[in-house]
């Protein structure tokens, strides 16, 4: 396998980083204390054509391939987490919207999903159903006109900024099959959102959405009735990938900080990376996000590829989010009390990235999908 980027993908990562260098990582402090993005950032990552990363270049997009995102994601991750959320769902929303909707849904929703004009949320969990979101509660009751979804969602990344959810309720059956996608307008008097009080990644938005009767019509189905839940999971084998990079990311800013203070600090007379409980460490952490980084990006190859990328991409996503928070953890104790404080990014980067382990599938769940990959349904848990 070839692990070289394409002249256009170092293009894209060069182009990428000079924006997050400049115009994100600067405010990543201040966007963390005060619980929001600074005003105008969404406009401006819109502009540079973040939000069209996955969407086709007829409505606006940039089409890219699947690696190509996750580099944009990685240089995104590696000076704020908290930004990839809104350019994580609209490539995963975007990416179920072009695979399901009709030639006039496409038309009217993608266009404004590429330029950054709507920010959109993935609404599938609730209070009682995370893991377990196959059985989900939120019904979708039918009228003379469609139906009306009353309900919570809650876990939303970007549920503070998005003018558009896909959300997902029960229109049949239990179970998987049951389960219908709808593409709605968020300002409405019969939606109401509530920001979480989060540890880490405090500025994405994250956040509850309350549906009270909302009316919803066949033109806001997506895809077929009681297939919703089951053409979205399609789209995390890329999605769990991206997320995986974005952990890695983190980790691998944080360990490099750690270098850079390694080789600068001194004691007992010479550079504390001179003492091999420092610098073996170091090390360690540094193979771990290598080799998470090559499975990840394995996955996203055998996407770009049209094969099947779940075993690598649920692989990575159980596997990298801890790599990172371990790395994360060990550049706060080569910063030592420098690490602790506020004052430098290694705290946030610490509270931020323990979040992806929940994100988009916790270990366990990931573990799963391999396991019924490799032992089959019947032999597997």
């Amino acid at each position: 396998m070839d692990f070289t980027f394409t002249a256009d993908q170092n293009e894209l990562a060069e182009h990428v980083h000079k924006f997050a260098d400049s115009r994100i990582a600067p405010h990543a402090r201040q966007s963390d204390a005060r619980g929001s993005y600074r005003p105008g950032l969404l406009a401006e990552m819109g502009a540079e054509g973040l939000f069209g990363l996955r969407i086709p270049r007829e409505y606006g997009g940039r089409e890219l391939d699947a690696t190509s995102a996750g580099i944009a994601l990685a240089e995104l991750a590696a000076a704020d987490l908290s930004v990839c959320f809104p350019v994580l769902n609209a490539a995963l929303v975007g990416g179920v919207l072009a695979a399901n909707g009709t030639p006039g849904q496409l038309a009217e929703w993608l266009p404004s999903i590429a330029s950054g004009d709507t920010i959109v949320a993935l609404a599938l969990t609730e209070p009682a159903h995370g893991t377990d979101a196959a059985n989900i509660g939120m019904r979708a009751e039918p009228t003379a006109d469609g139906w009306v979804l009353s309900g919570e969602k809650t876990s939303i990344m970007a549920a503070m900024y998005a003018g558009h959810a896909l959300v997902f309720a029960r229109t049949g059956e239990a179970g998987a099959h049951g389960v219908t996608a709808f593409y709605v307008r968020l300002d409405d008097a019969h939606v109401t959102r509530e920001q979480l009080d989060d540890l880490g990644c405090r500025a994405g938005g994250r956040g509850r959405l309350l549906l009270d009767g909302l009316p919803v019509g066949a033109r806001d189905v997506v895809g077929t009735p009681g297939r919703g839940f089951v053409e979205v999971m399609r789209g995390f084998g890329v999605s769990r990938a991206l997320i995986s990079l974005m952990a890695i990311a983190v980790g691998q800013a944080a360990l490099d900080e750690a270098v850079g203070h390694a080789g600068r600090r001194e004691a007992f007379g010479q550079p504390i990376g001179r003492f091999q409980s420092v610098a073996f460490a170091l090390v360690e952490h540094a193979t771990m996000l290598h080799a998470a980084r090559l499975v990840a990006y394995e996955a996203l190859a055998l996407a770009d590829a049209g094969e099947d990328p779940r075993i690598p991409a649920n692989m990575a996503k159980w596997w990298a989010p801890k790599a990172a928070m371990d790395a994360v953890h060990q550049a706060l104790l080569t910063f030592g009390q420098l690490g602790w404080t506020e004052d430098g990014p290694i705290a946030r980067r610490l509270r931020d990235v323990i979040g992806l382990q929940l994100a988009d599938g916790t270990a366990a769940a990931t573990k799963l999908v391999v396991a019924r990959k490799l032992l089959g349904r019947t032999a597997a848990p």
